[in-house]
């Protein structure tokens, strides 16, 4: 019958071995770099926001949420670190959130990535 345990090499009298000082696991990459997951999910929202002193509100739906923000389409083209507000349609809930991301311009508007600001759980009405 065979042995099957491992067999270490033999160390050579006097050495021993070290652990590499700077070694580093590789830098996660795509989905690993997440902070949660992401669903695509279109969710009637609200978006309000402050330009030249007045208080503007526009409805949009998203295209993808997770529990720390969301990927929407609004008719409105807002600059990335804009403050908005968003208020969800179907729970009425409301979380301010910031835009991160500006994507390409569709039909229906422009893609623009939130950071909500204050996460809060269940907000979009998912289990996420």
């Amino acid at each position: 019958m065979s042995d099957f345990r491992a067999k270490r090499a033999p160390i050579a009298p006097g050495r021993s071995i070290q652990p590499v000082a700077n070694a580093r696991p590789p830098a996660p990459s795509g989905r690993e770099k997440r902070r949660g997951v992401r669903v695509n999910s279109r969710v009637p929202i609200a978006v309000e926001w402050a330009a030249g002193g007045q208080s503007l509100r526009k409805e949009a739906q998203t295209r993808v949420v997770g529990p720390y923000g969301c990927m929407l389409v609004l008719p409105m083209n807002l600059e990335v670190e804009q403050t908005i507000q968003l208020t969800n349609m179907v729970n009425r809930q409301t979380n301010s959130g910031v835009i991160v991301w500006r994507g390409q311009e569709r039909a229906e508007g422009w893609e623009l990535g939130i950071e909500l600001i204050n996460p809060q759980m269940g907000f979009w009405g998912l289990d996420l």
